[in-house]
């Protein structure tokens, strides 16, 4: 009742009325315009134990203008799996305070992926510990992780978090079926990586979480991370990849040194950065 009471008669496009002793649409009104019998919407918002279908939901939501986090909320009402949340907002919503938010969390790297694992901003840790922006390097986290052989061969836990990772990936394509971005990249790192079709067929799938990660640096040796993957409610496009350093190591220390002005000289005489 509060969502109808929003939306006007002129908002939903109907003519102009006599008097109303309330504001916004009438229940009537509201299933005329998502094409549902009136008696079957009264029942609905009286949250009787009808059967509803997403396709009914959904036009009811269009005439309310529901917000994303409201339809879904309403698919729980209804008994029914939410659909998979989508972005309200245009592709610059957030970036900035984002990238503010993973530039504070120097000296630890972190990076920030769209919905396909592209890298689209990163901190300056990340790009020197995780060659995020390196010439030659895939934008791509997943294509990375299996092409760029820096990488591979400074990773100690490679072999033991690929599978892992194919199968975190997995979870994400899963939850898009259809989507042509993802077959585009299954079928692009098909093409050049035999230990990623390996792991593709095994078909594990994961939900993201912590990922454990041991880096050997040339220049202050090794170094010990948990990996998190963060999700923005507002942004679901996007995820935050966060590094911290695992205690009982002096990965921290190391880390201050490489970002530091000296690390940085460093850096610019290292081979292969």
């Amino acid at each position: 009742m509060s969502r109808r009471a929003r939306v006007s008669p002129a908002e939903a496009g109907l003519p102009a009325g006599g008097r109303r002793r309330t504001p916004g649409l009438r229940r009537e009104e509201v299933a005329v315009l998502a094409g549902v019998g009136a008696s079957w919407y009264q029942w609905l918002e009286q949250g009787r134990d009808i059967s509803v279908s997403p396709q009914v939901l959904d036009a009811v939501g269009r005439v309310l203008r529901l917000r994303d986090a409201e339809l879904r909320h309403l698919y729980v009402l209804a008994g029914l799996n939410p659909p998979l949340p989508r972005a309200e907002y245009g592709a610059d919503h957030l970036r900035d305070g984002l990238q503010r938010l993973i530039d504070g969390w120097m000296p630890f790297p972190a990076h920030i992926m769209d919905v396909y694992w592209n890298s689209i901003a990163f901190n300056e840790a990340a790009k020197l510990v995780l060659r995020h922006g390196r010439p030659g390097v895939s934008s791509n986290c997943l294509i990375a992780f299996f092409t760029d052989s820096v990488y591979r061969a400074r990773a100690l836990s490679w072999e033991r978090n690929a599978p892992v990772v194919v199968a975190q990936f997995r979870a994400a394509y899963a939850q898009r079926p259809g989507d042509e971005g993802f077959e585009a990249l299954v079928d692009e790192l098909s093409s050049v990586s035999e230990d990623f079709v390996r792991l593709w067929a095994l078909r594990d799938i994961e939900d993201s979480g912590q990922i454990h990660k041991e880096l050997e640096h040339p220049l202050v040796g090794t170094l010990h991370f948990e990996s998190t993957k963060l999700r923005v409610p507002a942004r679901p496009d996007l995820s935050i990849a966060m590094h911290n350093p695992l205690p009982d190591s002096d990965t921290a220390a190391k880390m201050e040194w490489l970002t530091s002005p000296e690390g940085r000289r460093g850096h610019m005489y290292s081979v292969a950065g």
